[in-house]
């Protein structure tokens, strides 16, 4: 989507509070006053190095405010402030070519009157939330689109957690019949993914339980349920990211615990050889010294018999060690 004006206006609206909407020009948007009971949603996306924008200059919001909604590294959190309300959430990163733990910033500004978020890269849960409108389903509150945005972030993280499991799952099958070096790079990425996902979201269930209890009239029971269902959600996330986390953890255990004794089983190898050749190793060695006295050196029949004792003690050296148990 691109922007309607050079300040980053992505996308503007009018809610008349009774379930209907229209979208607002750009013109219009900044100026235009929210009708009784509504409120007006103004969509910006984050442009570098511009500081001069209507946010900062016009917007009548704290410049302190300002400076957290262009922000695009903060922690999810909530802040409750007497004209209105800041929530900063992180939503999963779905577009091509991305990886799902470079999740993006969503930035809300609510008030009595007006929504502004402010997002850094393209959202498919605010894209989705739009092609809703389309179809004319429409927030009456506030607290109803906050809702609704925070249940669509939600859903878009559940399908990326059960994209985890299903790949835990799949490599713990996979590290009892692949090699170890096609698993184990598969195991850390997916525990760098499920570290970096925990962080990101687990303070994304306190600031939306501190929003839900906000006591202004535009966010009402059923909002701060579905608020805090999402919260919940996010909690069990968590959780399973945890889990997710330490699975990885197992599996590289067994990787590496499969690796040694692969490697015991191979050195028992070369023990047992070592130890059946170094007899016969040392015979030869004194039988091939050029001095005199060695047996059977004028004989031309003395090599093949050393060769038969050679094998007769071999033989008897392997039999003795498995008697012994020592492989």
């Amino acid at each position: 989507m691109k922007p309607l004006s050079s300040d980053g206006l992505l996308d503007a609206w009018l809610f008349d509070g009774k379930g209907g909407a229209r979208r607002l020009p750009a013109d219009e948007a900044r100026t235009h006053r929210a009708e009784e009971g509504g409120f007006v949603w103004l969509h910006f996306r984050r442009l570098p190095n511009l500081t001069d924008t209507w946010l900062h200059t016009s917007s009548g919001i704290d410049p302190h405010i300002v400076e957290q909604l262009m922000d695009t590294h903060s922690r999810p959190r909530c802040q409750v402030l007497d004209e209105g309300a800041l929530l900063i959430l992180r939503a999963v990163n779905l577009q091509p070519n991305s990886l799902p733990e470079e999740m993006t910033s969503l930035t809300l500004w609510v008030d009595a009157e007006r929504i502004i978020s402010v997002q850094y890269q393209p959202i498919s849960a605010l894209a989705d939330y739009i092609d809703a409108m389309g179809r004319r389903r429409m927030a009456r509150t506030q607290g109803e689109m906050v809702a609704d945005l925070a249940t669509r972030l939600v859903e878009r993280l559940d399908l990326v957690v059960a994209m985890l499991i299903d790949e835990a799952d799949d490599l713990e099958d996979d590290a009892q019949r692949m090699p170890a070096g096609d698993v184990l790079p598969r195991v850390l990425v997916l525990r760098r993914v499920a570290m970096k996902l925990r962080r990101h979201i687990a303070p994304q269930r306190e600031a939306l339980n501190h929003f839900s209890m906000e006591d202004d009239p535009w966010i009402g029971p059923k909002d701060r349920n579905r608020l805090r269902d999402a919260a919940d959600r996010v909690s069990r996330f968590s959780e399973e990211l945890d889990t997710v986390r330490e699975r990885s953890i197992l599996i590289r255990e067994q990787i590496v615990d499969r690796r040694a004794e692969q490697m015991n089983q191979s050195m028992l190898v070369l023990a047992a050889v070592t130890v059946v050749f170094a007899p016969l190793t040392l015979i030869s060695g004194m039988l091939g010294m050029n001095v005199g006295g060695i047996p059977g050196n004028t004989d031309p029949a003395a090599f093949w018999v050393i060769s038969v004792l050679f094998v007769l003690l071999g033989t008897g050296l392997v039999r003795l060690f498995k008697h012994l148990k020592w492989f």
